[in-house]
């Protein structure tokens, strides 16, 4: 076997083992989720519409609270994720050059410390579990200097109080060093949570394309993660929807089973964004809404599939 296939035969063992010794485990599905700024300028209705009509319960909403006058009404963003049936998994925050925890410019570290407490707040009100923290921005891969985690610590700390104070987990994002300047592993994750040390601030957002290049062994990853993983985005080996590349969903699903992700707490989210560098411009796009139809039937339909394969085995 090659190395990746003994780490995925440790993982189907322990899934067997699993499901032989506790059935009881394995009785609450995933909960499967959908991260919406990828629909761009889509209303929030038309994208609600589609994840109901797809039997999908949550969603990421796109945080884009960028200012005072923009983003999300919340009012008007519960009344209709009440009307569609839909719950907030949490909030993805983005994090540009605009708004960068780790820029040497302090001007973009207060935007970024700003636009935390805006969507923080926003995450709770919506009832979401998890924020989406980006250590630096994304779309700038090269580094201002060698003291950018410092900064980004710096920055972070300044509000990490209010993810305490509004029950909202801060989910950190490793992103692959074509996107991104630091913080590209669940490892160097692991690291800057240990250096910031803080009870606000204890847990990851895994992304498997940033896996695919940035951890050894997506499944092993997972489940050396743990309990700190609360929310993991999904796409297949293109970026494109589940099924249309050959990422191990399977192993995946095993993972996620053996670390008891199947809680209230804990969302798969697809976030299929296409090949290529900076994925950013893809929230200010138009997409015909019938790709976008078809890239949701096509991912939730593959994931449960697969799903129901791995219990059946």
């Amino acid at each position: 076997m090659q190395n990746y296939e003994v780490l995925d035969q440790n993982i189907q063992r322990a899934f067997a083992q699993l499901k032989a010794e506790h059935p009881e485990r394995l009785q609450k599905r995933l909960n499967f989720s959908w991260s919406n700024w990828g629909f761009g300028l889509e209303p929030l209705e038309r994208s609600l519409e589609r994840l109901a009509k797809n039997d999908i319960h949550y969603v990421e909403l796109h945080g884009n609270h960028y200012g005072d006058d923009l983003g999300y009404d919340a009012a008007k963003t519960k009344k209709a994720l009440a009307d569609y049936g839909i719950a907030c998994a949490g909030v993805c925050g983005m994090f540009s050059a605009d708004n960068d925890l780790s820029s040497n410019r302090h001007i973009q570290r207060q935007a970024a410390i700003d636009y935390i407490k805006r969507e923080v707040a926003f995450t709770a009100e919506m009832g979401g579990k998890y924020m989406l923290v980006c250590p630096a921005a994304v779309g700038r891969p090269g580094k201002y200097d060698d003291s950018e985690i410092a900064r980004s610590l710096d920055s972070l700390s300044r509000v990490a109080d209010l993810f305490v104070e509004h029950g909202v987990r801060a989910a950190l994002e490793p992103i692959r060093a074509a996107e991104t300047s630091i913080v590209h592993t669940f490892d160097q994750a692991k690291e800057y949570i240990r250096l910031l040390n803080h009870p606000g601030v204890q847990h990851i957002n895994g992304d498997v394309y940033h896996m695919l290049v940035g951890e050894k062994h997506i499944g092993q990853a997972i489940w050396d993660a743990g309990s700190m993983l609360t929310n993991l985005h999904m796409a297949d080996t293109n970026r494109c929807a589940l099924g249309d590349g050959f990422m191990d969903i399977k192993t995946i699903i095993r993972a996620l089973y053996l670390i008891g992700y199947n809680n209230d707490s804990c969302f798969v989210t697809p976030e299929p964004l296409g090949p290529g560098g900076d994925p950013y411009p893809a929230q200010n796009a138009i997409t015909p809404p019938e790709q976008l139809d078809e890239l949701v039937s096509k991912s939730v339909s593959y994931f449960r599939l697969c799903e129901e394969e791995v219990l059946a085995e």
